[in-house]
């Protein structure tokens, strides 16, 4: 119930911006034509956000035929986990990482990178499976996958905010108070996007790693997987993509600084390895 009302807020906030930015942008008109655009973009981020997440990744379908070991895994797990098999994909990057998106159970995708295919054992990478279908049976992926959505559409809006701050905006609306308002709006946007980003409550990491670690019985081998990939990451960062959706991933794939880290949704790796040690399935 709570991801649901999380879901409605988060669309309705997304409206919100838009309609402000369109006012900005173009007045009473301005704001007609992004009521337009908001209801319709609503609706694509409901209905296809986890399709958008994979092609803003370049994500491909795995075929059983080139990843036998890979589509086994996730069958064993999804019968255990006692939730349909989700679609299994892969993503062309050597940055070592994995994602769970889609609206339900019904319409779940597991995403996984060639890189971390490369680098972790099957012990380890059936952890870091077990952990993504977790989020699949704990029915986070929606709320998860429409707030990176969101979060990646309000970066966008604030670059449009800068150069409409540029270049004056409407002809009609040139004044002081509205460059004003587009420079208010640059800033908040970011600020909005963070905001989005700290909605989706770092528990649920802490949720689909216990989940995982009692789905592949061996939580040791998720919390050495967890330490492999962020020391790859570190070294490795991804390199397209959007830091907006960095939530959707097991470990953020992107370059982090200090302070970045501490509004980031995912829990300090040391901190999910020690909770894993220390675990009994």
């Amino acid at each position: 119930m709570w991801n649901q009302v999380k879901t409605v807020l988060l669309l309705g906030l997304l409206a919100g911006i838009a309609l402000a930015i369109g006012y900005v942008f173009g007045g009473t008109t301005g704001l007609t034509i992004a009521f337009v655009l908001a209801l319709g973009i609503n609706v694509l981020a409901y209905f296809f956000s986890d399709k958008i997440v994979l092609m803003m990744y370049r994500a491909r379908e795995a075929t059983r035929h080139d990843y036998p070991a890979l589509h086994r895994i996730v069958d064993e797990l999804a019968r255990s986990a006692g939730i349909p098999k989700p679609q299994v994909y892969i993503i062309p990057t050597e940055t070592p990482n994995a994602f769970a998106t889609g609206r339900n159970p019904k319409h779940a995708v597991v995403a996984a990178t060639e890189g971390i295919l490369n680098l972790l054992s099957e012990e380890e990478l059936r952890g870091v499976l077990a952990h993504e279908l977790g989020h699949v049976k704990n029915r986070d992926i929606l709320i998860t996958t429409i707030a990176a959505t969101i979060a990646t559409v309000i970066s966008y809006a604030a670059s449009m905010a800068r150069y409409a701050t540029l270049f004056g905006g409407n002809r009609e609306n040139r004044g002081a108070g509205n460059i004003l308002a587009l420079l208010f709006l640059t800033i908040l946007t970011p600020i909005a996007a963070m905001l989005i980003q700290l909605a989706i409550s770092r528990t649920r990491e802490y949720q689909a790693d216990a989940t995982g670690a009692h789905l592949s019985k061996k939580p040791e081998a998720l919390a050495r997987a967890l330490e492999k990939i962020s020391s790859a990451v570190r070294a490795r960062p991804m390199r397209f993509g959007s830091p907006a959706t960095s939530s959707l991933f097991i470990v953020n794939p992107f370059t982090r600084d200090f302070f970045v880290s501490l509004l980031s949704t995912h829990p300090p790796t040391e901190e999910r390895v020690r909770r894993l040690k220390e675990m009994k399935v």
